[in-house]
């Protein structure tokens, strides 16, 4: 039988023989029931994005909860005198602390020393970044600069900030460059050191492929080696910005004038105590803002990556 034959059988109605439907009737039944299961299949395919939603709500609530109870316990602490090891008889109560920062955010100053803090990261989370990314790719890539630079970084890395402070003063003409140098070396280490780890962790059957295919080193540092060290670099970045804000407050110590760390150095010796807190938390807030600034800056370098199945 012909396709001509078949189609004018499938078009034409069949008639029912021995009460049996025919070929129409079954096809409208069909799309009947099939009707309501795509309406369940469309219900499905929205109930995954309700409960991503729903599940994120739930995390962000647990987190701030989290924080208003250690708030709750610390004004409790503080009002009560709390003696346990911890001593909290001289630490001001969250209420003390929250009228301090109203007076503060009431005038200029206090935003001058953040503007000059946030200056100085940034000119030395640039340079880290820059510095940082091109060693640790080149002593990824080649032993013979490894063998080079790798004793300089193993000497220098566990030195503390604090210890930076004196040479800092000698090298350099101003206070700013001195801060700003200080604050450069304890982004710079974590930058190095997960570069080189992520370029060490490429896999070499991909860059033998691209070699196979004619690409050129530069083709194979560009296409292979850098997408695939990326969240390693990524997590340097983030590690980095954080050290950074870190190192800022040793830094700011020298500096006579304005700066989140010295804003609350100098509340330390003016024994202002609420100041003292109100920097702590500001340099913890804003070391976390710009870490989340890092980390959603460069999400976009790794769409390809496959999300981790943390529950």
């Amino acid at each position: 039988m012909d396709n001509h034959s078949n189609a004018a059988l499938l078009t034409a109605p069949m008639e029912e023989t021995d009460g049996s439907p025919g070929v129409e009737q079954i096809i409208r039944k069909e799309a009947t029931m099939a009707s309501p299961m795509a309406e369940k299949t469309s219900d499905n395919a929205r109930l995954p994005a309700r409960i991503w939603m729903k599940t994120i709500g739930v995390r962000y609530l647990v987190r701030i909860m989290a924080l208003i109870v250690a708030v709750v316990l610390w004004e409790f602490a503080s009002r009560n005198g709390f003696h346990f090891y911890i001593n909290f008889d001289n630490i001001p109560a969250p209420s003390v602390v929250g009228t301090a920062l109203v007076a503060e955010l009431s005038g200029q100053e206090f935003y001058l020393h953040i503007l000059h803090s946030l200056e100085r990261v940034a000119i030395a989370y640039v340079l880290a970044v820059v510095v940082g990314v091109i060693l640790g790719v080149a002593m990824g890539r080649s032993r013979w600069a490894e063998d080079i630079i790798l004793p300089y970084i193993e000497l220098l890395r566990p030195i503390p900030a604090v210890a930076w402070i004196p040479l800092a003063i000698l090298m350099l003409p101003t206070e700013q460059s001195s801060i700003i140098f200080i604050t450069f070396l304890g982004a710079l280490f974590p930058v190095i050191l997960n570069t080189v780890h992520g370029v060490e962790q490429t896999s070499s059957v991909l860059v033998r492929a691209a070699r196979s295919l004619g690409a050129s080193r530069t083709a194979i540092l560009w296409h292979v080696v850098l997408p695939g060290a990326m969240p390693s670099i990524v997590a340097g970045l983030a590690i980095g910005m954080g050290v950074a804000w870190f190192s800022l407050l040793a830094g700011e110590i020298i500096s006579g004038q304005y700066g989140i760390g010295y804003y609350t150095w100098n509340s330390y010796t003016l024994i202002q105590y609420p100041q003292i807190i109100i920097g702590m938390l500001t340099i913890g807030g804003l070391g976390t803002l710009c870490t989340l600034l890092v980390r959603k800056g460069c999400n976009p370098l790794l769409k390809w990556q496959a999300k981790g199945g943390r529950s």
